[in-house]
């Protein structure tokens, strides 16, 4: 669309001129180091900057007291060290041509009270929230006296480093847990009436603007509706809007929508694949249509269309698409150069938000490089050496290896056994929830397609077939197969591929047993429901899909429980036998020792996968390296193979569940930091 694309179009925000309408929103992706946002975090957004974006909302819930302590690896902006790391990104964010903004905030009662210094959490009342699960303190004067100042002088702070502005953070932290009168209890001067709920807003409004001036930018990220019968309802919203626009400091909302205080709430805010697409953007369009300010939305915003739909039709004027910019912090470049359809998309994976509520940081579960641009490329460099290779597998490990090495120059040949490419991506789209999945090995599809690989599809390959192709580098992106059970009777039993693949159809009472907790079990028993059948599943951790992050795990468990799920936790099967027509499973729960046997007419096995690794045995002898890589350059980033091919005979590494049962993000990461040096 050249051009004539609305979101291309430049915005005015206050002193800054925005290059184009795309933003990427304040998150927290646990980049920090002692509370300071390092090299790291600052090349993560550098990278967006690059690749074009318009601006970068950095330092999600950035912390501006010590009793706000992190609970999912934010900055602290709470003293003056800060100040040199803050710099440094504003001025590598603007050397890129995009704007910078960092968010501030004091979480309120969203945080816990026994980590960093230990103070108490504090709240407008004492209303526990089940997602952090402190029991506040209710705040008094002095309490809301210090925090004001906090807030000004983080803000003096952030002015002092030349950022642009800054961005309040209201929505679910103290702000706007004062605003709101499911959170907001008090009989003072603070509580009671919206106008007395706004004052400390207004009041650090008001310490922000003294300490920055009226051309700083400062925005607001406000809720649009609470979406809670005694929370703020849209029509309060307009009104608090409406009254913060009056005084004259904001210079823009960003407007959000729900309730992030247990795991279904925030799976809500940081919408996972089985949720709604923009969910919220005519909660947005309603703040606009009431104020003059300009307004940000993001939330469930992952393609173009619904972007450009967004800015075309007068909803929001700049809009958040910051998971998307994970996936591909190269999108408006692409879409400037007319290469939409090469744009990786966001699946909703959930993965990077689900990392951080874990303790973890954040990466792409598609896209190696995010996180870790440092060490790994986005933008793949072309390779002196050119190398013919071949990769056997068409899983999302031999799908990555493939393109990224032919984007390295590389002539390639993928072998893949099926008629079709996918691997286990095709089994991980089965059932309802998680189908969007798809769309990773449809985006790697085309990319082969588009880079010129050889593909050889329904060809399974020996050892002799592949020295055919005389290549001098070899992948081995087999996979793996299906973990067996152990117990007794487990010949009754049947692995979970058979029932995706079809080959076993569920029906009846089914039971699942499922030893990893992760998505596979969630998705294969979304599968056997949907086909009509009964599903109890069984697992030894203690409590179902227990690796499953907040988001990606609340969603999965509504659906599952709103089809009739039975779960038993705590539990092992340690035997199977016939009953007649049916399996009876010996059922032992793994604390206190006690069985109960229970019959059921199909049992289904999800234990991860064993190594396929026979083609692996059958080269290794015959390669240059013996099959192995150097290790310390693979942890530093480094090339694990010597810089140019063998004179004679080839180089040979395996990846992903052919190595060990891991995750799609392992694999892609496996192919990516290997290939890329290759």
């Amino acid at each position: 669309m050249g051009a004539r694309d609305p979101l291309l179009e430049p915005f005015q925000l206050g002193h800054l001129t925005l290059r184009n309408r795309i933003v990427s929103t304040a998150h927290a992706p646990s980049f920090v180091e002692q509370g300071h946002p390092r090299e790291r975090y600052r090349l993560y957004h550098e990278e967006k900057a690059k690749g074009g974006i318009g601006l970068t909302i950095i330092g999600g819930s950035t912390n501006v007291s010590p009793d706000s302590p992190s609970v999912f690896g934010q900055a602290y902006a709470g003293d003056d060290s800060i100040i040199p790391w803050l710099e440094q990104y504003a001025a590598g964010i603007r050397q890129h041509g995009s704007g910078a903004i960092i968010q501030l905030t004091h979480l309120g009662r969203r945080t816990v009270w026994d980590d960093a210094h230990w103070l108490p959490v504090m709240g407008p009342s004492q209303v526990r929230e089940r997602a952090h699960r402190a029991i506040p303190k209710v705040m008094e004067q002095e309490d809301i006296d210090r925090v004001i100042a906090d807030f000004a002088a983080a803000a003096a702070r952030v002015y002092q480093a030349g950022f642009d502005g800054i961005e309040l953070l209201a929505h679910s932290h103290l702000l706007g847990q004062f605003m709101s009168p499911h959170t907001n209890k008090r009989g003072d001067d603070y509580g009671g009436s919206l106008e007395n709920r706004l004052r400390i807003t207004y009041q650090v409004l008001d310490a922000v603007r003294r300490e920055t001036g009226p051309d700083f930018i400062v925005g607001m990220r406000l809720t649009g509706d609470e979406e809670l019968e005694d929370g703020l309802l849209a029509e309060d919203c307009v009104e608090i809007a409406r009254k913060l626009e009056a005084t004259g400091h904001l210079t823009y909302l960003n407007i959000m929508a729900g309730a992030p205080y247990d795991d279904l709430g925030l799976a809500g805010w940081v919408a996972p694949m089985g949720t709604p697409s923009a969910p919220h953007l005519l909660v947005a369009a309603r703040i606009r249509a009431a104020v003059d300010l300009p307004i940000l939305h993001a939330g469930g915003i992952a393609d173009l269309a619904t972007a450009r739909h967004a800015i075309s039709s007068g909803a929001v004027d700049l809009v958040g698409m910051t998971r998307a910019h994970m996936a591909d912090p190269h999108l408006v470049n692409k879409l400037m150069h007319g290469e939409e359809d090469r744009i990786r998309p966001c699946v909703g994976l959930g993965y990077c938000v689900d990392r951080v509520n874990q303790g973890k940081a954040a990466v792409c579960g598609q896209n190696a490089a995010t996180g870790r641009e440092a060490t790994l490329p986005h933008v793949i460099a072309t390779s002196v050496a050119r190398r013919k290779v071949t990769v056997v597998g068409g899983g999302p490990a031999g799908m990555e290896a493939a393109r990224v090495l032919a984007e390295r120059g590389h002539h390639v040949i993928l072998h893949e056994a099926q008629p079709v490419l996918g691997g286990q991506l095709r089994l991980a789209a089965k059932g309802r929830t998680r189908r969007n999945i798809i769309g990773v090995r449809d985006w790697l599809e085309a990319e082969l397609l588009h880079l010129g690989v050889e593909l050889r599809l329904g060809s399974f390959v020996e050892a002799q077939d592949i020295l055919k192709d005389e290549s001098d580098f070899i992948v081995l992106a087999t996979g793996g197969l299906p973990e067996e059970c152990r117990c007794t009777g487990a010949d009754l039993a049947v692995p979970s591929w058979d029932v995706l693949e079809g080959s076993v159809r569920a029906s009846g009472h089914v039971l699942v047993l499922d030893e990893l907790g992760d998505q596979p079990g969630a998705v294969l028993a979304d599968m056997v429901l949907q086909a009509g059948a009964q599903v109890t599943l069984a697992t030894p951790d203690r409590a179902p899909h227990h690796e499953l992050g907040p988001t990606t795990g609340a969603v999965a468990l509504r659906d599952l429980y709103s089809q009739g799920i039975g779960y038993v936790p705590d539990t092992e099967c340690v035997g199977l036998s016939r009953s007649g027509n049916r399996i009876s499973a010996k059922l032992r729960n793994v604390l206190s020792g006690a069985e109960k046997l229970q019959e059921f007419d199909l049992v289904v096995t999800e234990f991860g996968t064993v190594p396929n690794d026979a083609l692996y045995e059958d080269l290794r002898e015959g390669s240059r390296n013996n099959g192995q890589i150097d290790v310390d350059a693979w942890v530093s980033g480094g090339p694990v193979l010597p810089d140019k091919p063998p004179a004679n005979g080839y180089d040979l590494i395996r990846i992903g569940d052919a190595v060990s049962s891991r995750n799609m993000a392992a694999a892609m990461h496996d192919a990516l930091r290997i290939c890329a040096h290759v």
